[in-house]
């Protein structure tokens, strides 16, 4: 067994040869950063008042340093093209790392698809007046997600010798939006405009337990989570079993201060003010900033640099997700057109264009009336559950995975990937039955389990019909030899 799976492991490595390797540790880092780092989730935190602190550190113990670690371990054992897809498929069996990958594709594809919608909104907002009407025009939407698209696209097929460039300036813009909202609090208690700032306050919460805990396991797999994701390009990196490690430790305090002093922020300038959950950054830049008069114009370039983010971030995204297609082709699960390479660039340039304008026509249909727009928010909020199945499968691994990976996981690991487990089943179970208010939870709920079982109920039938199609080219081959 264990020699069928290093035979295994080395045909996925032949075939990563022919890709370039531009991602050195500074990139692994930057991206790091810009993946894990959202722009609403201060927002979210901040709704837990003082004791958000609280609910970082659990998070950050029972998730985000589990999630790390079994990343690094993984990754040390298997630095294989398609990170999570191989972890699983070598950890469990072939189906299991199908499946985990085509939910976190899943999850790549609704997020890109929102990416027009999401940009649209920014700029409109940064714009003031003159944009309100962008939000309400369907063809302004239509028209700057097929320029998304297209722009991250091209960089796509140009590959990571440029694609690295867009996530670093994501990254470098990420510091310089964050570093101005953790530090506008200690300037405006040096001017005055605020009497009293506490960055790392220590409170019980005042809150109920089960809305406290539905914002804990959000706080885990939404905001302290994306470490596994650029384990999916370590064929493309120059060292991955050693760099993606260091990548880890490197951002996960990083990540976690920026988080930590940024929720403290929100809550010093929005205070009794309704905190903004889609642009608590701007909201917070713009309060903080209205003593020096300028607040108007401090809030757009925010929100603008918060946009430029956005498109970096939806970059890598699409960069994962035409990966996953890569290394499925590979094993002939799906078609071998996925698996065409670029002749000049070494991109998988046919599973780019698939992603792109599959992409392209959800977003677009999701503009086309109330009943598609509401059909696509239930995928959005099944794209959670999708999260929550990868993270589950993936602390399961040294848990329940293959013989010699559980044997190599220390007690201490073990323990860790068990918290985080526990973790990701909890988030799994308050996205699908949430304690907002919707006019039906059970119903909500219901619809929610619906689309996560039907999408992987397709993903099941492409696999099944993958398999098929593998047995008959092993068969054409046997006749061809004889």
């Amino acid at each position: 067994m264990r020699n069928d799976l290093e035979r295994a492991e080395r045909s996925v490595e032949a075939r990563s040869a022919a890709l370039n390797k531009p991602l050195a540790l500074r990139d692994l880092v930057l991206t790091q950063i810009l993946f894990v780092i959202g722009s609403s989730w201060v927002g979210t935190a901040a709704k837990l008042g003082p004791s958000h602190l609280f609910f970082w550190l659990l998070a950050i113990l029972l998730f985000y340093i589990p999630q790390a670690a079994v990343v690094i371990y993984l990754n040390r054992l298997m630095p294989l093209e398609g990170g999570v897809y191989q972890w699983a498929k070598f950890g469990f069996n072939e189906f299991a790392g199908f499946i985990v990958a085509w939910n976190l594709w899943l999850l790549s594809i609704t997020v890109i698809a929102l990416g027009g919608m999401f940009l649209t909104t920014n700029l409109s907002y940064s714009l003031g007046d003159l944009g309100v009407w962008m939000r309400t025009s369907k063809w302004c939407v239509v028209a700057i997600s097929c320029a998304l698209v297209a722009g991250l696209g091209w960089t796509g097929v140009i590959g990571l010798s440029i694609g690295k460039w867009l996530h670093n300036l994501g990254a470098f813009v990420t510091f310089v939006v964050y570093g101005a909202l953790i530090v506008l609090p200690f300037v405006s208690l040096a001017k005055g405009d605020l009497k009293h700032y506490n960055p790392l306050p220590i409170a019980a919460p005042t809150v109920s337990v089960f809305y406290c805990l539905n914002i804990f396991t959000k706080l885990g797999v939404g905001a302290l989570s994306g470490f596994e994701y650029v384990g999916i390009l370590a064929g493309e990196a120059r060292s991955p079993a050693r760099d993606i490690g260091r990548s880890v430790m490197i951002a996960a305090p990083i990540i976690a201060l920026i988080f930590i002093f940024g929720t403290s922020s929100v809550l010093a300038f929005v205070g009794h003010h309704q905190i903004d959950l889609i642009g608590p950054v701007p909201q917070t830049l713009q309060l903080g900033f209205r003593s020096f008069g300028v607040a108007g114009i401090i809030a757009s370039v925010a929100i603008l640099l918060m946009s430029v983010r956005s498109v970096c971030s939806t970059s890598i995204h699409l960069t994962g997700s035409s990966r996953l297609p890569m290394v499925a082709g590979w094993d002939h699960l799906l078609p071998g057109w996925f698996s065409k390479l670029h002749p000049r660039f070494k991109t998988p340039v046919n599973s780019i264009l698939f992603v792109a304008v599959l992409t392209l026509v959800i977003g677009i249909a999701s503009q086309i009336g109330a009943g598609i727009q509401e059909a696509f928010q239930l995928v959005d909020n099944a794209a959670n559950v999708f999260y929550g199945i990868v993270y589950a499968a993936l602390f399961a691994i040294p848990l329940l995975g293959a013989r010699h990976l559980r044997l190599q996981a220390k007690l201490w690991l073990r323990i860790a990937a068990g918290c985080g487990l526990v973790v990701a089943l909890m988030a799994i179970a308050f996205t699908i039955y949430p304690i907002i208010d919707v006019p039906s939870p059970l119903i909500f709920g219901a619809k929610v389990a619906s689309v996560t079982l039907v999408a992987n109920l397709i993903g099941a039938t492409i696999y099944f019909f993958g398999q098929r199609r593998r047995r008959e080219i092993a068969a054409k081959k046997v006749d061809a030899i004889r």
